[in-house]
C-alpha cells in the first residue's frame, strides 16, 4: 500500500506546473525514503529530476517500492479540481493499475476523490555524476525568470558568464543585443534577495532560452534558484521545495559553431 498526504495541495500543483511543460508523462518512483522522478524532456535535450522526501509529507507510507507511470496532463486536470488549501492524499495499492487522489476541504465537509489510470512507461535511469562545479550562483528566482524572459526576446540563446565580479547574461539576434549584469550582493540581510557567487574558475557557457524559460516555471516553489556550471558539463538549475525536496533541471550547453 502506498499513501502520501500533504496538508496543502498547492505544493503538488506547483511541482506539476514546473514539469508538465517539459514532460508529457513520467514515472513517479515511490520508496520508503520518498518519491523520485527522473525523465528526459520530450525532445531529449534536458533532464528533469524531482525528489520529494518522505519526512516532508504530513503522512507517508510505502510498504514496497512502487513505480507509477502518469500522464502529467491528466494529472494536472485532476489537480485543477483541488482548492489550494485542501488536504491532498495520494493512494495506490501495491501492483495496482490506478492511483487515487483524494482532496478534503479544511472543514472536512467536502471530500472528492479522483482515480487515474497508470501507464507502463519505459524508464531510462540516467546516472547523474556528482560534479564539483566551477561556479555556483544563488540568486532570487523571480529575477532569474525575468532575465530569461527578457533575453529570449533578443535571441534564441543566452550566454551566461560568471566571474568573481558577478554573473552576466547576454543574448543577441537580428533585433540587437542585450546584456544583464548582476553583481554579488554586499549585504546578506535578506537572504532571499541576495546574489551569491561561489567560484573556483570563471565559466562562460551558452544555453537555449527556450529551455531556461521552461525551467523558470518552478519559480513559485521558492524564493531562490541555484545555477551550477562548469565547462562542457550540463548546467544545473535547482529549485528547493521548502521542507519537502527539490527540482533540478539539467541542460547541456550549446556548442558554438564558430569554434569548429
Amino acid at each position: 500500500m502506498f499513501e502520501a498526504r500533504l496538508n496543502a495541495s498547492n505544493v503538488l500543483k506547483k511541482v506539476l506546473d514546473a514539469i508538465k511543460d517539459l514532460l508529457n508523462e513520467a514515472t513517479f518512483d515511490c520508496s520508503d525514503s520518498g518519491i523520485q522522478l527522473q525523465a528526459m524532456d520530450n525532445s531529449h535535450v534536458s533532464l528533469v529530476s524531482l525528489s520529494l522526501r518522505s519526512d516532508g509529507f504530513d503522512k507517508y507510507r510505502c510498504d514496497r517500492n512502487l513505480s507509477m507511470g502518469m500522464n502529467l496532463a491528466n494529472m494536472a486536470k485532476i489537480m485543477k479540481c483541488a482548492n489550494n488549501d485542501d488536504t491532498l492524499t495520494m493512494k495506490a495499492q501495491d501492483n495496482a493499475d490506478t492511483v487515487t487522489f483524494m482532496f478534503e476541504s479544511q472543514n472536512q465537509e467536502k471530500v472528492s476523490d479522483y482515480e487515474m489510470k497508470l501507464m507502463n512507461l519505459d524508464q531510462e535511469h540516467l546516472g547523474i555524476p556528482e560534479t564539483d562545479y566551477a561556479c555556483v550562483v544563488r540568486m532570487p528566482a523571480m529575477e532569474f525568470a525575468r532575465i530569461c524572459r527578457d533575453l529570449s526576446q533578443f535571441g534564441e540563446s543566452v550566454v551566461i558568464s560568471c566571474t568573481k565580479e558577478g554573473v552576466k547574461f547576454s543574448a543577441s539576434g537580428d533585433a540587437g543585443s542585450a546584456n544583464i549584469k548582476l553583481a554579488q550582493t554586499a549585504s546578506v540581510d535578506k537572504e532571499d534577495e541576495s546574489v551569491i557567487i561561489e567560484m573556483q574558475e570563471p565559466v562562460t557557457l551558452t544555453f537555449a532560452c527556450r529551455y531556461l524559460n521552461s525551467f523558470t516555471k518552478a519559480t513559485p516553489l521558492c524564493n531562490q534558484v541555484q545555477l551550477s556550471m562548469s565547462a562542457d558539463v550540463p548546467l544545473v538549475v535547482e529549485y528547493r521545495i521548502p521542507d519537502l525536496g527539490h527540482i533540478r533541471y539539467y541542460l547541456a550547453p550549446k556548442i558554438e559553431d564558430d569554434e569548429n
